[in-house]
């Protein structure tokens, strides 16, 4: 059945965003754009569904409960619990629903994961809610991440799924003309899925970073098990929820996709991850296990691991600018970011501006006073900082003096007046010297900051490069007026599969990718193998297989 023509128009959009690389959003970031009636709405929901059992799943046979999500704003757990399954379980329900999946014709998969996705933004104030009260983000944050952004990631990754199942033609009458006869062959070129498809959740980032493999698995044909962290569930659980819905109103086997949620004591990832049915598995966290991930024999792994993001100082046209826009950088959800700028570059003999020449003490003095200053205003603060997610981000940045070097501006508590229990704490930054590899050559997840005094720029850019290609990187950014210095960072930075973004000041800054436009990690370094979204992110999950028969 072809797509129904406002689905197909959405699908179209998409395709061409991507081809063209132009700013487009199919889900408005603006949370009035969804009714002013929403988020008292959510927050109702999102009340009753503390302390019960959430039953919107449909997962029949629940062989336990388990939940263990605790707000960092309340310090209280939410009390939610979510059926769980054994490994056993899962699989062969994903088999089975494997089974007709992979038949489906894409335009009928696309019908079913675009209708998901226009059910899934009547629920964003709610996802946002969840999404608060389990990782820490700030309430806009929260809703434009893992709401509208999240949504168009997923349709990014569905889009381009499809325009690669429909590459090619689906069936033709090949002839070779052989002198007075010819040679007649029907021939059938069919995409074949690989299998059960697995994605692994995190904790500070539950829909954004699960969205774009769980819909490229789907879009091409495979079944999902979605493996959650047990300290946040529920956003993942809504998106989960409204697919399953969304599949059994086409009459599929909503098992296509299913929530495989575990606790902390009795974690199933390796299970899952290991078991000889799952093919494809999508990762994100931390580089230990994503490295076993990578390992695993005979399965197609996309992953993002941690990296080291750089800042590269060299000259600037307005300083004050740049700092304001590096201190909120820093700043936004206390660094709780894959994308986060952690180790700062700055040369000994100072920083070039439109003023003149600013020297490296009071580079780091304005550094420092502007992330003091958004840190501690009574509504910019907390708004910006959000809540820290886990117990051991935040016992690492209260213990980020020891690491060595010298504490240029100790993290302290912040009070957020809305939550007088939330976890909110300011970054620290620690100077230390270019020697000191020891300490700045590792992810300090959350908020640290490290200014490391270079001889000169050629080293900072020297020691950026070597970070990402030895550590892995996401971002860099890199604040020059010169062109020739621009170019020298952004070939030593390609080098290493690094993308630059330079000179950012105002409303941009290096944390952020747009769907449809920016690449999310380049899968050439150490921070990962994959990118959201090219064309080997879907690809990879199926293979061309071809059919010849005589007429």
């Amino acid at each position: 059945m072809p797509l129904r023509d406002e689905f197909r128009s959405i699908i179209d959009n998409a395709v061409k965003a991507i081809h063209d690389r132009l700013y487009f959003a199919q889900y408005p970031e603006h949370p009035k754009a969804y009714g002013d009636e929403a988020p008292g709405k959510a927050l109702e929901t999102f009340n009753s569904l503390l302390g019960n059992k959430y039953t919107d799943l449909g997962q029949d046979g629940a062989e336990g409960w388990v939940g263990e999500e605790r707000s960092p704003y309340t310090g209280k757990d939410l009390g939610i619990t979510y059926p769980t399954f054994s490994t056993e379980t899962l699989v062969s329900r994903a088999n089975a629903a494997f089974k007709t999946w992979k038949n489906v014709s894409p335009d009928d998969r696309a019908e079913v994961l675009v209708d998901s996705l226009e059910a899934i933004k009547e629920y964003f104030h709610l996802i946002a809610q969840a999404t608060q009260h389990t990782t820490g983000q700030a309430y806009m944050m929260s809703f434009q991440a893992s709401g509208p952004h999240s949504n168009d990631r997923a349709l990014e990754a569905l889009a381009l799924g499809y325009q690669e199942l429909t590459r090619f033609p689906a069936s033709l009458i090949w002839e070779k003309p052989m002198g007075p006869t010819s040679v007649i062959l029907h021939k059938q070129f069919k995409p074949v899925a690989k299998g059960v498809g697995l994605v692994i959740g995190c904790s500070t980032f539950p829909v954004w970073n699960s969205v774009p493999g769980l819909y490229a698995s789907l879009i091409t044909g495979n079944p999902v098990i979605l493996k959650p962290h047990p300290k946040s569930v529920l956003p993942i659980a809504v998106v989960v929820a409204e697919i399953r819905k969304a599949l059994k109103a086409h009459g599929y086997n909503p098992d296509v996709v299913q929530l495989a949620v575990d606790s902390s004591s009795k974690l199933i990832t390796k299970e899952l991850a290991e078991h000889p049915d799952v093919k494809v598995i999508d990762y994100t966290g931390s580089s230990s296990f994503g490295n076993y991930i990578e390992a695993l024999p005979n399965k197609v792994v996309f992953t993002e691991k941690a990296g080291v993001n750089s800042v590269i100082l060299d000259s600037v046209t307005d300083l004050k600018a740049v700092l304001g826009n590096l201190s909120f950088a820093v700043s936004l959800y206390s660094g709780q970011m894959c994308t986060a700028p952690q180790n700062f570059f700055i040369p000994a003999g100072g920083v070039q501006t439109a003023e003149g020449l600013v020297s490296y003490e009071d580079v780091v003095n304005g550094f420092k006073g502007a992330v003091a200053g958004l840190t501690s205003h009574p509504k910019a603060g907390p708004g910006t900082l959000g809540a820290i997610q886990s117990d051991a981000t935040y016992e690492r940045a209260k213990n980020s003096g020891k690491l060595g070097g010298k504490v240029l501006l100790e993290g302290i508590d912040i009070a957020n007046a809305e939550y007088p229990e939330a976890r909110v704490y300011a970054p620290s930054i620690i100077e230390v010297d270019a020697a000191d590899a020891a300490i700045y050559e590792k992810e300090l997840f959350g908020p640290i900051v490290l200014i490391i005094k270079t001889k000169d720029t050629n080293q900072s850019v020297e020691l950026a490069k070597k970070m990402a290609n030895e550590h892995g990187a996401i971002t860099c950014a890199a604040y020059t007026t010169d062109g020739a210095v621009a170019t020298h960072i952004f070939e030593e930075m390609e080098s290493v599969f690094t993308p630059v973004s330079l000179n950012l000041t105002g409303n941009i800054w290096v944390n952020q990718h747009a769907a449809f436009s920016d690449f999310h990690v380049t899968g050439g370094n150490p921070a990962g193998n994959a990118s959201f979204t090219n064309p080997e992110y879907v690809s990879k999950r199926f293979v061309w297989v071809g059919h010849r028969s005589v007429q």
